[in-house]
């Protein structure tokens, strides 16, 4: 009996593998599908190689800037390219790269034009990249705006004691448990955490004002609370310099500069050939997202939060 139960495992363990690898090889074979659709696209856009406008995609949140500064620096060295565009769609990301991409833009428009165009969404740490453009496109329905910082925490303390769980916290310094989801925060942790953020918000309009001070129309203040925007409304406000889309908005600099040739956008991409490991990769990429929306909450963002 037991030897037949024993087989009868092992053919259960052997059939989930099997159907396992199955899904494995399913899977990697329609991501390289995907991707090979992608190339296609890729290599159309390496027809205009010679374009003089670059541009620079800024998707999803912002976790990081060394591949957006990466790729900033690649253009500004290239003499072949006259102007630079960072195409936006973002709901924002954390404070430290936002803020890091925006004192490159800044530093590399003094040599190079560099102009913000406005996908999906610019919002949050989305439109502070943007602000340091020296104009702004967006389609008339971008969702634009967002003007605020967010730091949110969770008290999960009558969580533990419906699971009857028992944290145990040792620290040293006072402050050094802030967020623990174990506890409520105090009064005393909040207005510390209420201080850091009211300080992050006016770099935040600081910066903002840096570029666009003369264009702001109506009270900036009040334009600044974290409130959404569509393209449109943020044009009348003087949150965005002119309605269009990216293509739009690439003829329109190529004629304003005056530059010579045909008309053509040299996308700045990043191809690579897709293996097994790869297809592991973008699995754990994905992990890494959730993780990072996670880990963003605790900490200040400028991030759109619906």
């Amino acid at each position: 009996m037991n030897q037949t139960r024993s087989k009868s495992l092992t053919g259960l363990f052997v059939l989930i593998f099997a159907l396992f690898i199955v899904f494995l090889v399913f899977a990697f074979y329609t991501i390289r599908s995907l991707k090979t659709g992608s190339d296609e696209f890729e290599s159309y856009m390496e027809d205009n190689k010679n374009a003089p406008i670059a541009v620079i995609e800024v998707t999803g949140p912002i976790m990081e800037s060394k591949q957006t500064i990466k790729d900033l620096l690649s253009a500004e060295k290239d003499k072949s390219i006259k102007a630079i565009i960072v195409r936006v769609d973002s709901p924002g990301g954390a404070v430290g790269p936002t803020q890091e991409i925006y004192e490159e833009i800044r530093r590399i428009d003094t040599v190079k034009p560099v102009f913000a165009s406005f996908g999906t969404i610019a919002a949050s740490g989305g439109y502070y990249i943007g602000s340091a453009c020296r104009k702004i496109y967006a389609n008339s329905g971008t969702l634009t705006g967002s003007i605020g910082v967010i730091m949110q925490f969770m008290d999960l303390s009558k969580l533990y004691e419906f699971v009857k769980v028992s944290p145990t916290t040792i620290k040293a310094g006072h402050f050094k448990d802030v967020g623990d989801p174990s506890r409520a925060l105090t009064a005393e942790e909040k207005e510390l955490l209420s201080g850091m953020i009211l300080g992050t918000h006016e770099q935040f309009r600081r910066d903002i004002l840096a570029v666009r001070k003369d264009r702001i129309k109506g009270d900036f203040i009040a334009h600044t609370q974290g409130q959404i925007f569509s393209g449109e409304d943020a044009k009348k406000i003087g949150l965005v310099d002119e309605l269009g889309g990216l293509w739009a908005s690439g003829r329109a600099i190529h004629k304003d500069l005056d530059l010579k040739g045909k008309f053509g956008l040299r996308f700045i991409k990043h191809k690579k050939n897709l293996s097994f490991s790869d297809f592991l990769e973008n699995v754990d990429e994905s992990f890494s997202n959730i993780k990072d929306r996670v880990i963003a909450s605790r900490m200040p963002t400028f991030m759109y939060a619906p």
